[in-house]
């Protein structure tokens, strides 16, 4: 399996974070930034943590894209 686009800031490519959706050019987990947010940390912070290498407006993808698999998968969750 080769490179998958996720969105215009998220990608997953087997050759890089072991294939994890990580922001495009980085290897930053998506999934490190999601916690970052869940944690209540402010968006300007964690751009500033990661030192300019991602956005607000890929934070805010990542948190669609989050939104959209727990809508697709939700179901599976229900008792």
């Amino acid at each position: 399996m080769g490179k998958k686009v996720v969105g215009r800031y998220i990608v997953a490519d087997p050759r890089v974070c072991h294939g994890q959706p990580t922001f495009r050019g980085t290897r930053i987990l998506v999934a490190d930034v999601l916690e970052q947010v869940a944690s209540g940390m402010a968006w300007k912070s964690i751009v500033e943590e990661w030192r300019g290498s991602i956005t607000e407006e890929a934070i805010a993808e990542a948190v669609r894209a989050a939104r959209e698999t727990f809508r697709e998968h939700a179901h599976e969750l229900a008792v």
